[in-house]
């Protein structure tokens, strides 16, 4: 969020049955504000954002896109954790319920 004013900062966390990344509001709370349900969905690395205006330097999103077509864009902290969690997510796009 820090880079892009109308980002938000979420904590996410990863399930298999259902197969759902749920996000949370860092600053804590028990209940999610959200959640994308992944079974079926294709997620990918996003090189450049669409539609926007400048380029990052650090550029490390990827999206979800869910069995709806809804695309979702989220910025990871780093390539190697761009990496991981696109492998997860795409473990339990595939076996999770």
């Amino acid at each position: 969020g820090h880079r892009r004013k109308n980002w938000k900062v979420r904590k996410f966390v990863l399930r298999e049955d259902p197969a759902y990344l749920h996000y949370y509001d860092p600053a804590g709370g028990e209940e999610p504000l959200g959640a994308i349900h992944l079974r079926g969905c294709v997620v990918t690395a996003v090189e450049d954002m669409p539609d926007s205006k400048k380029y990052d330097g650090d550029n490390i999103l990827f999206e979800i896109i869910t069995a709806d077509e809804i695309h979702y864009y989220l910025q990871a902290a780093s390539s190697t954790e761009r990496t991981e969690w696109i492998r997860a997510i795409q473990a339990v796009a595939r076996t999770g319920k």
